[in-house]
């Protein structure tokens, strides 16, 4: 595969993972153009984030199942098509049916990522999946800034009709520039179903990728959760709009996940989860300064974000390395059970961000995070543990044999 390839399975993810975020910034414009509440209007957000849950779980499966390019262009087809459908919805029930089908297809980046670990060498997958993740990183910032930007000027349905096009013209490009694979399962769909709860039972290794990404994801989520609210408080006064500058911090990781994977490539897996999660600790720790609010507690805050965002994402470079080195012929079913245990987790740190920052403020919410990351950690360490005397015990044994060996030769 090369650099061309890559370049535009990370465009793929970009424009995939966009389409489930720029719904968020048209909300308000929705409600306007239909006449509709707010309230009623966020329920279009609600049935994107769940038609997207329903597409890992039910879609991404198949990935080991069929093709990996015709799959691909049959997705995206299907998100343009439910693309040019919101935009031209005629009320708010058909715009959140459409909705969800959006979110439901657009599993293209769940797809990628399997495709390209299977097209490049064990050398250079944390290269490669760090690129993909760069783009997801980049679809997921621009796409509020462009569906917002782009909506105060032509109205909610620009941007929906804007996406229908990327997304079926980067289906054309993809229909001739994506390298044919071969399916790795002929299992039949319920067994593709049933596998990743399988595979989380019988592969430790995923069970401690997913352990990892879903503590860190739950303080991440929880961080961003609670942000809002500490910045409208009293200690600083602001507006949305702060919480929006502080986000846009997130585009180092664009940078940083690349230069992460090709560590990975280098040292393995674990000495990349060791620094990242040690990272989300000092993170933590910078992020308790902003409760003091003032110029040096929104220092805080934009130092101690940047910090948690590079090292959440750094270390899913490493943790998908792992999975996906468990098994070549199951990856998109690892790919689900991963995605499926980060997703529950940034899931569970949200709700449980904002009960303790109702009781505990924000200092308690950075105690989450210190919490979950010391688990992670302290889960981390017992492997690193277990794989140095696993590798003591193979020396001894082989060790051993070379004396009975050199026994025999005395012997005779």
């Amino acid at each position: 595969m090369n650099r061309r390839t890559v370049l535009l399975l990370a465009v793929t993810c970009a424009v995939a993972v966009g389409n489930i975020y720029f719904p968020q910034a048209i909300g308000p414009l929705v409600a306007n153009g239909l006449h509709v509440s707010p309230d009623a209007a966020a329920a279009l957000v609600t049935a994107t984030q769940i038609g997207y849950t329903a597409g890992t779980v039910l879609l991404v499966p198949l990935g080991d199942r069929l093709p990996h390019r015709p799959f691909l262009v049959t997705l995206l087809g299907l998100t343009g098509l439910a693309l040019l459908a919101a935009g031209c919805a005629p009320a708010l029930p058909p715009l959140v049916a459409a909705g969800a089908v959006v979110g439901l297809t657009t599993v293209g980046a769940q797809i990628a990522g399997p495709l390209a670990a299977g097209l490049v060498g064990a050398d250079r997958q944390g290269a490669v999946l760090g690129t993909l993740l760069s783009g997801s990183t980049g679809g997921m910032l621009l796409a509020r800034t462009f569906s917002g930007t782009l909506g105060e000027w032509l109205g909610w349905r620009a941007p929906y009709l804007v996406a229908a096009v990327l997304a079926l013209l980067l289906a054309t490009v993809l229909a001739f520039a994506v390298p044919t694979t071969v399916p790795s399962s002929r299992r039949r769909y319920a067994a593709l179903l049933a596998e990743p709860l399988r595979l989380l039972r019988t592969e430790p290794d995923l069970r401690r990728s997913c352990f990892y990404q879903a503590t860190v994801f739950a303080g991440f989520s929880a961080v961003w959760t609670c942000l809002a609210l500490l910045l409208a408080g009293p200690a600083y006064g602001l507006d949305a709009r702060a919480v929006g500058t502080i986000a846009l911090v997130g585009a180092a990781t664009m940078l940083c996940t690349p230069i992460a994977g090709r560590l990975v490539d280098r040292h393995g897996p674990d000495p990349v989860n060791l620094v990242c999660l040690l990272g989300v600790l000092v993170s933590a720790a910078v992020l308790t300064a902003g409760a003091r609010g003032g110029v040096l507690g929104l220092a805080a805050l934009f130092l101690g974000t940047l910090l948690l965002d590079v090292t959440m994402q750094s270390g899913m470079v490493a943790n998908q390395v792992r999975v996906y080195a468990l098994r070549a012929d199951a990856r998109s079913r690892l790919n689900t059970a991963y995605m499926t245990c980060a997703y529950l987790g940034g899931s569970a740190g949200s709700w449980l961000g904002v009960r303790i920052w109702s009781r505990a403020g924000w200092r308690g919410v950075c105690a989450l995070v210190a919490l979950l990351a010391t688990l992670a950690l302290a889960r981390h360490v017992l492997a690193l543990h277990a794989a140095k005397n696993g590798g003591r015990r193979r020396r001894t044994r082989r060790e051993l044999q070379r004396v009975s060996s050199a026994s025999s030769d005395c012997d005779e």
